[in-house]
């Protein structure tokens, strides 16, 4: 059994914040929310996603949701009081972030952004999220992840 665990600029952030969580670890062969569920035997609305949403004049933020939902664009637009939101590229993302895609964490990223989270997510007693390195989870609680990031909790994902 391999007990070691790489500690990511995300779990770093996490145990400055003392906030408590699990490390869950997978093999990473895929990018993306379902893939990680399916590895890791969690329920795919409890696996939150962590997308880059560039709202335009060189505006990011994060947008948290479940991994069985789709991510709002027109909804964020209209909440930011941009006139259009749209996905960051896979370079935008990584840079700002700095980590790779299908690794993103919201925790420890380079440069700090806003960050919005889908309401739906606050109903779960735990839940799992990227913790910056594709294949490494971590599993807490969803109230903990809007405490360490001062995240605004909204209704961000498509009906």
């Amino acid at each position: 059994m391999d007990f070691i665990i790489m500690s990511t600029r995300a779990i770093k952030f996490l145990k400055q914040k003392n906030i408590p969580f699990d490390v869950i670890r997978y093999t990473h062969e895929e990018k993306g929310a379902e893939f990680a569920a399916r590895a890791t035997g969690f329920a795919l609305e409890k696996t939150v996603k962590t997308l880059v949403v560039d709202l335009g004049e060189g505006k990011c933020l994060l947008a948290l949701l479940p991994g069985d939902k789709q991510l709002d664009l027109k909804g964020i637009a209209r909440i930011c009081s941009v006139k259009r939101a749209a996905m960051a590229d896979t370079e935008t993302a990584e840079r700002l972030t700095g980590y790779l895609v299908g690794g993103i964490s919201p925790f420890g990223v380079k440069q700090r952004l806003p960050v919005m989270i889908e309401e739906s997510i606050l109903q779960f007693e735990r839940v799992l999220i990227n913790a910056g390195q594709r294949g490494i989870m971590v599993l807490l609680l969803p109230q903990d992840i809007v405490k360490a990031l001062d995240g605004k909790v909204s209704k961000i994902a498509r009906v």
